[in-house]
């Protein structure tokens, strides 16, 4: 019978209420692109009020993403224990407490440590939204739902970026964490009236009134309601520590594989999107045109994005990523050479967001077909988190490097270099997968019935 919901969602048209779903999870992707960026949009003010040093940036930068992990490694899992919406709006309210209290700082240490309590919010939700959103998807509009629900990450980083913008200017940079704080305490309404909780969790699970809640969601969707939720057919192994359960069963390679890809993935990524407005900057362009400049990544991500979902629907996700990966390194290395020129740093700018945002897409699409719904908030928590490690690292090495004396162009260049490693580590995740015998296969059967496919070519 179970199996018979997830088939009603997989084989079915996408109903009204499965699209507004859908885009609920964009736009709380979005408050994850604006509270990432919304420290680098307001870093050269903060550092200048309080006549901060390049490492001293460097931490608050590093500060969010620390937070980030912490909440994707150790807040998400328990989605798979009490629900995934039921996370994101404690999620929801911590990035409200964090932002709020983040415009009233008094000191960078102060501000640090906001940081962090937001990002937890921020790391724990976004687990459960990529889930929701592959759950709710048809297999035919799985990757595009997929992909546009990353591509919300860059949406809400150019709106906040344009807004934090005007509001550095004119009100200072606290009012950008004000803006922040209020934007957030409007998704919960939203959540509350129409985000569900995920199917596969009630199927699963079973918590109480799950067969209720069940015919709800399927009335909602226009689907037949049904009379029982039978146990399913292979027992759900519960666990206090779930996380174990990533490294059994012949699903350690796999593991492995997807969180390294994301770490290096990550690392270029955040020192692009975290360092870029302030290198411009310190290159010889105005505050205004670095602010520009960091907007421009965020707008060739939307694009980017957008084009990555169209392709991966048709193509497959696997090997799309890996040739975005490469092609970001190569932007990356020309941006470093032509920062100085404001004709030519611009458009390069628009390419490395457009390729390395695809990128980041296809990381996301690829996860969630690895994991059986049990336990699949706890492995996007698990590839997303040691992801952030990436990004902690990032910004935090650039500010020592920076500080050392080193060169937009030889910056740049390095930071170039783990695309290339993770395009390859992309492409091995299908031959050790290969490799972890029977027991993958079954994990992967149970997989397949959310996002089926991700791994293969269309």
């Amino acid at each position: 019978m179970s199996d018979t919901v997830r088939d009603t969602v997989r084989h079915g048209p996408m109903s009204r209420f499965q699209l507004v779903a859908v885009a609920i999870c964009i736009g709380l992707n979005m408050l994850d692109g604006f509270d990432v960026l919304v420290m680098a949009f307001t870093s050269s003010s903060v550092a200048g009020e309080w006549g901060l040093s390049g490492r001293q940036v460097g931490m608050l930068l590093s500060a969010g993403l620390f937070g980030m992990t912490a909440g994707s490694l150790f807040l998400a899992p328990w989605a798979d224990r009490f629900g995934r919406r039921a996370i994101v709006l404690v999620c929801l309210t911590l990035c409200i407490v964090g932002m709020l209290l983040s415009a009233f700082a008094g000191g960078p240490v102060e501000l640090a440590a906001l940081r962090v309590l937001t990002g937890i919010g921020i790391g724990g939700m976004l687990a459960s939204i990529s889930v929701i959103t592959a759950e709710y998807s048809s297999d035919r509009w799985r990757n595009t739902a997929v992909s546009l629900q990353a591509t919300g990450y860059p949406i809400g980083a150019t709106i906040g970026g344009s807004i934090a913008a005007v509001l550095v200017t004119h009100y200072g940079w606290r009012s950008v964490f004000v803006f922040g704080a209020l934007v957030s305490a409007a998704m919960i309404p939203v959540v509350l009236w129409r985000l569900p909780e995920s199917l596969d969790f009630l199927l699963d699970k079973r918590p109480p009134r799950a067969l209720e809640k069940v015919n709800a969601l399927l009335r909602h969707m226009k689907r037949s309601e049904v009379r029982d939720i039978p146990a399913p057919a292979s027992p759900v192994v519960r666990t206090a520590m779930p996380m174990r359960r990533l490294f059994a069963e012949g699903m350690a390679r796999p593991s492995v594989f997807i969180a390294l890809s994301f770490f290096l993935q990550m690392f270029s990524f955040y020192f692009v999107l975290s360092w870029t407005p302030k290198l411009l900057v310190h290159a010889g362009l105005s505050k205004q045109q670095g602010i520009t400049g960091g907007v421009l990544l965020n707008v060739g991500g939307i694009v980017g994005g957008t084009i990555f979902g169209y392709l991966a629907a048709r193509f497959g996700v696997q090997r799309l990523t890996a040739i975005a990966m490469v092609v970001a390194s190569a932007c990356v290395v020309l941006f470093g050479v032509v920062a100085r020129d404001l004709a030519m740093a611009f458009p390069v700018a628009l390419l490395i967001g457009a390729f390395i945002f695809a990128a980041m897409v296809g990381l996301y699409s690829l996860t969630p077909a690895l994991y059986p719904p049990s336990i699949r908030t706890t492995g996007m928590g698990w590839a997303i988190g040691i992801g952030r490690l990436g990004a902690i690292l990032s910004p935090s090495t650039a500010g020592f490097l920076v500080e050392g004396g080193w060169q937009n162009s030889t910056l740049y260049a390095l930071y170039a270099l783990p695309l290339l490693v993770a395009a390859a580590t992309v492409l091995a995740i299908r031959a050790s997968a290969s490799k972890d015998g029977a027991a993958t296969g079954a994990s992967r059967e149970q997989g397949a019935g959310v996002v089926g496919g991700a791994l293969e070519h269309r």
